[in-house]
């Protein structure tokens, strides 16, 4: 794989000419749109139980045609890279045009900033490197500890290559890589089963993830968590102040809040946040950005799916709503400038306003005081799955990792326990903010509408109160 070329569409396939003939074709009388070439290569590794369990490569490349009248959008896509499957697309992108009349808004100020290496992280380390390190990892996790009966590790990385054609003519491209390592962890005592997982990875080669002091400190992580869970007790029930940790706890901000604050659901007034630009809808001292200009973190991207340069965008300014996150589109329609946010799960879907990196400054509060004037409660510092519902802001998550709060002193951990409030209300209700804001450990996916796109999630440890928590033990 070292000596695939570089993804070159108007080289390979089309005539950059002809192409461009095309998609002002496609989008004459339009006010906007674009022609999106994609090629995406993936490998996944995952050895489970003792052995290589499966290993898998993809390949696939393709061009999405957009031409957008208005609120609406006409899109058509495509396997084949082709003048014929060009011509064919522009046909249905038309459908969205009509009559046309409408003006076509500015190209994307353009960037030479890189993010993130274009380099391929699939060839920095031969298959046999990746089967033995995974193999390594199995034997070190059990080493670790006698009560651990099963390891399962997967190893991932691909490298997503992007060419957008405006119909002004302007050509855009970002080459964006990803890896990431995750180790899960069983362990059992006394008949009794819990496990525990870690990992995390970015924008960046394999060579850091595959160094035996990262996955080393990875699976530990997993058995620690995973010994936590060994001797939780069921979680209280009730409603009660809750102190959550700092980094990955911030999928709670990115749920309850980050969705609520993406302009389309603004504009259509969906969003628990609409009308309320200048208000105070958090406590004082919350400020919440949206930030894809981060080097080699998960979330960031050079240029948006649009070919927008991503942004450092405030939302919450000191508890007052400043900012949506904006694609083209929907900034057009809001009369705003585009934040850089329009993201697509791939050629075949059609972009639209999404986070990148998400996270709330620090305070400065000391995290440790934070915990100690909690008087009784829970201290969250894991979290699974959650949802929420973006017109009520109502959400609902599962702790991976909590313990119970009494006096100020962390006692037993807590399983089974759920957080359940509405962003609205839970970000006015935040009582203290630590000093010690960090980001995931680059684990975030963030699924709309069908999509799924990789994110990044961030704060510091929170006081919050008026939080139900479920769970099947007595308050």
């Amino acid at each position: 794989m070292t000596d695939t070329p570089d993804f070159r569409p108007f080289e390979t396939h089309l005539d950059e000419a002809a192409a461009l003939q095309q998609v002002r074709a496609a989008t004459a009388g339009a006010d906007d749109g674009e022609l999106f070439l994609e090629r995406r290569r993936s490998e996944a590794l995952v050895f489970d139980d003792g052995r290589i369990k499966t290993a898998s490569y993809d390949a696939v490349e393709g061009f999405g045609l957009r031409a957008v009248n208005g609120e609406t959008a006409g899109y058509a896509h495509s396997t084949e890279i082709s003048e014929a499957a060009l011509k064919r697309a522009v046909d249905t992108a038309r459908l969205a045009v009509g009559d046309g009349g409408g003006t076509l808004a500015a190209a994307p100020q353009g960037t030479n900033r890189r993010l993130y290496t274009d380099a391929d992280p699939m060839a920095d380390a031969g298959f046999g490197l990746k089967v033995e390190t995974l193999r390594e990892i199995d034997a070190f996790a059990r080493d670790l500890d006698p009560r651990v009966i099963q390891v399962s590790a997967t190893l991932a990385a691909s490298l997503q290559e992007v060419v957008i054609l405006r119909p002004d003519g302007l050509l855009t491209s970002d080459t964006r890589p990803m890896t990431r390592l995750n180790v899960s962890v069983i362990v059992e005592e006394n008949g009794r089963r819990e496990s525990g997982m870690a990992g995390g990875g970015g924008r960046t080669g394999l060579t850091g993830l595959i160094d035996p002091a990262h996955w080393k400190a990875t699976a530990r992580e997993a058995l620690r968590i995973a010994l936590v869970n060994l001797r939780a007790v069921p979680a209280p029930a009730g409603e009660m102040e809750v102190a959550l940790g700092a980094g990955w706890p911030g999928i709670l901000l990115h749920e309850a809040v980050g969705h609520g604050l993406e302009g389309d659901f603004n504009r259509k007034k969906t969003s628990a946040f609409a009308g309320l630009m200048g208000q105070q809808v958090a406590a004082k001292g919350v400020t919440v950005l949206d930030d894809g200009t981060i080097p080699d973190r998960r979330g960031s991207i050079t240029v948006d799916d649009e070919g927008t340069p991503s942004s450092k965008t405030v939302l919450i300014e000191d508890g007052i709503l400043v900012g949506y996150m904006q694609d083209r589109q929907n900034a057009r329609l809001m009369g705003v400038a585009p934040t850089g946010n329009g993201r697509r799960e791939s050629f075949a879907h059609i972009p639209m306003p999404r986070m990148t990196n998400t996270y709330m400054l620090a305070g400065d509060a000391d995290p440790g005081a934070i915990v100690a004037d909690l008087k009784d409660g829970i201290y969250a510092v894991g979290f699974g799955g959650g949802q929420v519902d973006i017109t009520s802001g109502k959400f609902v998550f599962s702790c991976t990792e909590a313990y119970r709060v009494k006096n100020g002193v962390v006692g037993d951990p807590v399983k089974g326990a759920t957080l359940i409030g509405d962003g609205p209300t839970a970000m006015r209700q935040i009582r203290a903010i630590g000093n010690d804001m960090a980001l995931d450990p680059g684990i975030g996916n963030c699924g709309k509408n069908g999509q799924w796109v990789p994110v990044g999630v961030g704060q510091p440890t929170l006081l919050m109160g008026g939080l139900t928590v479920g769970g099947s033990a007595a308050g």
